[in-house]
């Protein structure tokens, strides 16, 4: 019987002790960026943008949604209501990861904007994020795979990248420097096994691409899968909100101790 009253009372304190454990909200995390970023169609495959494997990185109270697409810049992005869905889904608390530049530096693509273009709209989608109680964070370009003569990693972001990070600082934002972050990943596998992480291909190794390939920008699964988990890393440390809701078991590498996968 005295057993009995133990296993009751150790079952009552155990109800009454997760009474006052917080329920998490649900909330998403939308993706606002470019092709790096963007969900692919079946026909660019293995093509691969970071935002896809991002997205099996979180517990079912997170919503990820991945508004990047292809081409885009902050302008056109804009400008094909593509910003206009974010801010009108946007709830309390909500996050917004936005990253450009790919698009926006290369003057010769109707894409382009200018500097002080980019910057203004940046500074817009930080107003407009804050004035939903949501969260923005920005987030440097991905790097090119572009090596020099001495297999060092050419940084080809280098005015842009320097805009988002001064708008950040400038506007009390977080910020993710995926373009250094990416830069140190890619020298780490160097200039042959970094191949590995972009859409490199054959001829006649897939059907999509019966030419071969050869794409220094966009990512094989495994670049995708590495450029996710630097973000993820960074969210982590960013955000322990965002922590706690992370997918227990998840082998997310931190910093740039990455190893290289053949």
């Amino acid at each position: 019987m005295k057993n009995n009253w133990n296993t009751a009372i150790v079952a009552l304190f155990s109800i009454v002790a997760m009474s006052f454990i917080p329920v998490k909200q649900p909330l998403t995390i939308f993706l606002a960026g470019d092709s790096t970023m963007a969900d692919k169609r079946v026909s660019a495959y293995p093509e691969t943008g970071w935002g896809m494997p991002f997205k099996s990185f979180f517990d079912a109270t997170v919503t990820v949604i991945n508004k990047a697409e292809n081409g885009r810049s902050t302008k056109t992005f804009i400008n094909d209501h593509l910003w206009q869905y974010i801010v009108d889904n946007l709830h309390v608390g909500d996050y917004v990861l936005i990253q450009f530049g790919h698009n926006d530096e290369v003057p010769t693509k109707v894409q382009h904007t200018t500097e002080s273009e980019f910057k203004q709209n940046l500074i817009l989608f930080i107003e407009q994020a804050r004035a939903k109680n949501a969260i923005p964070i920005l987030i440097t370009p991905v790097t090119r795979r572009k090596f020099d003569s001495l297999n060092i990693v050419i940084d080809t972001h280098v005015r842009f990248g320097e805009i988002i990070r001064q708008t950040a600082l400038e506007n009390n934002v977080p910020l993710i420097d995926l373009d250094k972050e990416s830069m140190a990943l890619v020298q780490k596998f160097g200039p042959e096994n970094s191949k590995l992480l972009f859409n490199y291909l054959d001829r006649g190794e897939h059907p999509n691409y019966p030419g071969g390939r050869v794409d220094d920008t966009h990512f094989s699964e495994l670049g995708a899968r590495k450029i996710a988990e630097i973000v993820l890393a960074d969210l982590r440390k960013i955000s322990p909100e965002l922590d706690s809701r992370v997918v227990k078991g998840q082998n997310i590498a931190l910093s740039t101790e990455y190893s290289i996968h053949k």
